[in-house]
């Protein structure tokens, strides 16, 4: 699915509804270029969750925990720094009690979860103006309605 997003708020309303498909163990790889929006698109969807703290990069931590409304977390990883998907285990993450979101992901990850929704951000011409390719792998996304998000 293809979305064309004009504005940060858009990008932000569109991180709130996929807060709408998500449940806990759910792994989410954003990529795109510096400033595409993937922390953005992030803070939608941690405000939607009812996420404790303020959603910010995690360039220098590598990765932030934030609980969620109802029982478990947000994980919000950089995985900029990251060389493999070995080191992504390395940060311990309970994956099963939480939704987690990894900007940077590379094809590093490819074949690193069965079930995964990925969300590539291009900037175009305009500066503002963001194309949004979302794609559903695996059974757990099997039935659900990307189409919702339009």
């Amino acid at each position: 699915m293809q979305l064309t997003i004009t504005t940060s708020e858009a990008m932000e309303e569109l991180g709130s509804k996929l807060a709408d498909l998500m449940q806990l163990g759910d792994l989410v790889l954003l990529s795109g270029e510096l400033g595409a929006g993937k922390t953005t698109l992030t803070r939608g969807l941690g405000e939607a969750l009812g996420a404790e703290g303020t959603i910010q990069s995690p360039t220098f931590v590598l990765a932030r925990e934030h609980r969620i409304a109802g029982g478990g977390k947000l994980v919000h990883v950089d995985a900029y720094r990251l060389s493999s998907a070995v080191e992504l285990d390395d940060l311990d993450i309970d994956f099963a009690g939480s939704i987690v979101v990894v900007e940077w992901a590379r094809d590093f990850l490819d074949g690193y979860a069965e079930n995964y929704l990925s969300v590539e951000i291009d900037r175009t011409s305009d500066d503002e103006v963001r194309e949004v390719i979302l794609s559903a792998v695996g059974p757990r996304w099997e039935g659900v309605d990307l189409a919702s998000l339009n």
